[in-house]
């Protein structure tokens, strides 16, 4: 989109900011956009010193209050939707039942969940394949909270924000809307030696058998170094006929801006004979055109594997275990963290904070007719 994402770390004038105009996350330390360029010398930020440990964190969302009976929820999204066939659904209006108790923009912060891949390839040379299958490996395993969410997250308003401190990886993002129609959404993060910038809009069709989400935006990543990346989102499926599931389909291209350096990276669409290829992922890793000795495989919802030239294979990544207690919203642990106001975030949010709309907050905790 080319939007300036500078506009993130600012909440607009007349809708609320946080005391002197600083932005407040956990443990009390202002967020500023200063700290994320890289600092000649210095490879500690200041904001990280000052960073507290990390909160006692829930494990579950709430018990729900009231009875929950979604029993019919995809023959009533049927009977919705039946009438915008390859229509946008941008501005189709749907029942709460149909959303998940997180806002936009607080799913988009969910693409840092693994963040720990980029402080890993923070270590390896800039514009090297090893930094590149590490930044790979990161740029897949923002699809993998994606698996078994079928809802669909609650729109934010226009200047509405989200901040978050996670110092379990030494890192911090905050998400804004800045455009109302097309809901264009700015996020800003940045941990120990890089910076995340990101401008997202979806453009969503219903095909009859399937919703599909068309990701408009860019991707920017840049290590404290100078090395810089960036990537665009493949396309998105939802089906809703039969059981419904959710699958990526496409190839993702991440270009290294310092040198000639390309991954490709393939999600592949399912057959119609075998679902359980819609979650493989292979990549492949190309300098000056020529194709390296180096491989990416294995599934974007459970691990990814790497092949070396020498053919040794290890695996990069896997995804973290999934919360013990079940709840319709399949949210992962770290979801779940999104939407609870820890007791060292009180009185410090800024009021357009999503953790603060009380909608939400109500879906959570299952008392649906205050939704």
């Amino acid at each position: 989109m080319g939007r300036d994402i500078g506009r993130a770390m600012e909440i607009e004038e007349g809708k609320g900011s946080a005391a002197n105009g600083q932005h407040i996350v956990a443990g009390g330390s202002p967020l500023n956009s200063e700290s994320s360029k890289a600092r000649s010398g210095e490879s500690e930020k200041e904001w990280l010193r000052e960073m507290d440990c990390p909160p006692t964190r829930r494990e579950a969302l709430p018990t729900p209050k009231q009875k929950d009976d979604n029993s019919s929820i995809w023959s009533i999204m049927w009977s919705i939707l039946k009438e915008s066939l390859g229509k946008d659904l941008t501005h189709i209006t749907l029942p709460f039942f149909f959303n998940e108790p997180l806002s936009v923009l607080q799913k988009t912060m969910e693409d840092l969940e693994y963040a720990d891949l980029l402080n890993k390839a923070a270590t390896k040379p800039p514009q090297s394949i090893e930094r590149m299958l590490y930044v790979a490996a990161f740029a897949v395993s923002s699809y993998s909270g994606t698996n078994n969410r079928y809802l669909k997250p609650f729109n934010p308003l226009l200047g509405e924000t989200f901040e978050f401190e996670y110092p379990e990886q030494n890192w911090r993002g905050l998400a804004e809307k800045v455009v109302h129609h097309p809901t264009v959404i700015a996020m800003h993060g940045e941990g120990e030696s890089w910076s995340f910038e990101a401008d997202a809009d979806v453009r969503a069709k219903f095909w009859g058998r399937s919703v599909e989400l068309i990701p408009v935006g860019l991707i920017r990543l840049k290590f404290d170094d100078g090395d810089e990346y960036n990537w665009a989102k493949v396309t998105s499926s939802l089906h809703i006929m039969g059981k419904p599931h959710i699958e990526h389909s496409g190839v993702m291209q991440i270009s290294n801006l310092q040198s000639s350096l390309l991954a490709k990276i393939k999600f592949e669409a399912s057959s119609r004979l075998s679902w359980a290829e819609s979650h493989q992922v292979s990549g492949e890793f190309l300098r000056d055109k020529e194709k390296l000795l180096c491989t990416l495989t294995g599934t974007w919802d459970k691990e990814l594997s790497i092949t070396m030239p020498n053919g040794a294979k290890r695996k990069i990544w896997q995804t973290y275990p999934m919360p013990k207690a079940e709840s319709r919203y399949n949210m992962t642990k770290f979801a779940i963290y999104l939407n609870e106001v820890t007791p060292g975030l009180k009185g410090k949010l800024a009021p357009t904070d999503s953790r603060l709309r009380p909608d939400q907050h109500a879906l959570e905790e299952g008392v649906y007719d205050q939704v």
